[in-house]
């Protein structure tokens, strides 16, 4: 099954995370390194991640029509604020 790695923009729904995962490739004309992003909507059930955190999501059974992912862990918690 397919990994992202993300950082989860919004927590606000209940057992919903919209996760936004970043890539970065060379374009084939320019020559640039282009970064493009995507959200995923990741279903967590224990409301383990919070905005900011950094995510595992793995691609599972579609279960509502935009979720299509699973959380797996949160590999790091959001920063503390100084």
């Amino acid at each position: 099954m397919p990994e992202r790695v993300g950082r989860v923009v919004s927590d606000r729904m209940e057992k919903t995370l919209v996760v936004q995962v970043e890539r970065r490739y060379r374009h084939p004309q320019l020559k640039k390194v282009v970064t493009r992003s995507k959200k995923f909507y990741a279903h967590d059930e224990s409301g383990a991640a919070a905005e900011g955190d950094l995510v595992l999501i793995r691609q599972s059974r579609p279960l509502s029509k935009l979720k299509r992912w699973t959380l797996v862990k949160v590999m790091e918690n959001r920063k503390s604020e100084n």
